[in-house]
This record gives structure tokens, sequence and C-alpha cells, in this order.
């Protein structure tokens, strides 16, 4: 029997890989070189969405400059580049649940706002044996960032796949528009950065529990 979704495209950060302790400690580097206040883990969690520049201009004071905004996103990204994975790993279950997905013949791939090279490199990284990372896309300009569908058009396109049999699976606002934007469906996770209660407000249908409730609802979609 053909699956009705033969393409799954996964957000990155809070969807796969937990990287809330090395963003919060590369976003915390640059608060200290500017001898701003630190932020906790827990505001810092609630400026991810949008990507890099918008994490930092979030976490920096209103009155920062643009100079001083560009020089932030220059020092985050020596940080990181560096230092991406202290403390970064998947999410319980995930990479077992990637593994079952391959084995059943899904296509996978990733498609998050972070810069293409990290998201090849983390996806190489912890991910290489289960998917081949041409099929991992980064942003590479600001347009490209989600809510923007360009990088789910261009996956779908490598993936010689269709719109119709792709599914996007991800865990904040940010995605559900994304989803909405590129007109395909969408499974949110509740494990990542934003709790089910907002998500199904920001209007997720389907918000998965853990790992083995995804492979439950993604198989049960077949």
């Amino acid at each position: 029997m053909s699956k009705k979704y033969d393409t799954l495209l996964f957000d990155l950060d809070g969807t796969l890989l937990d990287t809330l302790g090395d963003l919060t400690d590369g976003v915390n580097y640059v608060l200290s070189r500017f001898s701003f206040n630190i932020k906790t883990q827990e505001e810092i969690c609630s400026y991810i969405g949008n990507g890099i520049p918008t994490l930092l201009r979030r976490a920096m004071p209103e009155d920062c400059s643009d100079e001083q905004h560009s020089m932030a996103i220059h020092l985050f990204g020596e940080y990181y580049k560096n230092n991406m994975k202290n403390l970064t790993k998947p999410y319980k279950g995930i990479t077992e649940l990637l593994r079952k997905l391959k084995d059943s013949d899904y296509k996978i791939g990733v498609v998050s706002n972070k810069n293409d090279s990290e998201v090849k490199e983390l996806c190489a990284y912890f991910f290489r044996d289960i998917f081949d990372i041409k099929f991992a896309f980064g942003a590479t300009t600001e347009e490209t960032r989600k809510p923007s569908p360009r990088l789910i058009f261009d996956a779908v396109e490598l993936f010689e796949s269709d719109k119709s049999h792709t599914l996007f699976i991800g865990d904040s606002e940010v995605d559900i528009q994304t989803a909405k934007n590129a007109e395909i469906d969408i499974i949110c996770v509740g494990w990542g950065f934003r709790d089910s209660d907002f998500l199904h407000i920001n209007g997720a249908k389907i918000v998965a529990k853990d790992a083995d409730d995804l492979w439950i609802l993604l198989t049960s979609l077949a």
C-alpha cells in the first residue's frame, strides 16, 4: 500500500536536536563581550525560532545600534562554529525513529533557520548514516529563512517529490506558518522549544508527545 506521505522534512533545533544549551552559551558569550546582562536558558528559549540574527536582536537591549547587532552576529558565528556540539544532542528516541523511517523507505530531509553550513555539519555529525546531508537545508540569506517556504520547495524539488506527499515536522509557530505558506501538512512536536498548549493555540492540529508517539502518528497516515 502506498504511503500518504513519502517525504518527511524535519525542523532541526527543538525537533531533532536539543541545541538550547549551546545556543544559550553562544548568546551569553556575545552579551558578555558587550558587557550586557546575560540571559537565562528559559529567556533564550523564548527568543528562538526565526534564526540567529533575530535571536540576538531579541536578546540584546532595545537601544542597540545596527552596528552592534552586526558585530554580535559575527561574534556569535565565530564562537558557535567551534562550540555547537558541546551540549547538543538528539532528543530521546530521535535517532532510532529516523532509522525506522529510513528502513520504511521514507525520504528524510531537514529544513532549518540555522545557517546552511551549521545545519550540514550537525546533521553529518549526528545523522550521517541515516540520510544524505545534501537533503539538509539551512538558510543562506534572510529571504530563505522560515516562515518563507523557499527551502521547503527546494527540498521537495531535490527529492523529486510532490508537495501533496510531503509532511513537515516542527516544534514552533514559525514551523506552523512555514507549512501553511508552503501549502503542506504539518505534525508538531511537544518536546522542543514550545509546549503543546502554545502550539495548539497557534494552529497546530496534531502534536506528538515523544518520538514513539510520532512514529505511531506517521505510520497511521500510511
